[in-house]
């Protein structure tokens, strides 16, 4: 059964840095990309960044290029979420998940992505 468990959020102000952590379990094959997805208060689930597992391409939002960075440990079955100069717009819950679909290239629609994680919140303060 696959498992993905996030930690690492929190409260910053805004120009903060935290580092987001998605602990993966239950995968037997190496062919699937694993990505976060933020939600905010009153708004849609939307796609930050990804990373295929297997070659390590990797893919952002346009909002979020520049300041966040999607890395794995394939030791430790870990996909990471580094994220610098944090603004308010950040604020929301982040979740990460899993796609074993392994399409032509990292999806970002959530309807793609089979398992998730229950999410941690991220806290941007003004």
């Amino acid at each position: 059964q696959v498992q993905l468990v996030e930690s690492g959020g929190g409260s910053v102000p805004a120009g903060g840095s935290l580092r987001l952590s998605c602990a993966v379990s239950g995968l037997t094959f190496s062919r699937f990309d694993i990505s976060w997805f933020r939600q905010a208060p009153g708004k849609e689930r939307e796609f930050v960044a990804g990373i295929r597992w297997a070659g390590g391409s990797t893919r952002s939002a346009d909002s979020v290029k520049g300041r966040f960075t999607i890395s794995r440990d394939k030791a430790k079955n870990t996909v990471s979420l580094e994220m610098n100069s944090l603004k308010p717009e950040d604020t929301a819950s982040y979740y990460c998940a899993v796609d074993r679909n392994f399409g032509f290239g990292i999806a970002i629609r959530e309807e793609e992505y089979d398992a998730w994680g229950q999410g941690t919140q991220v806290i941007v303060s003004s």
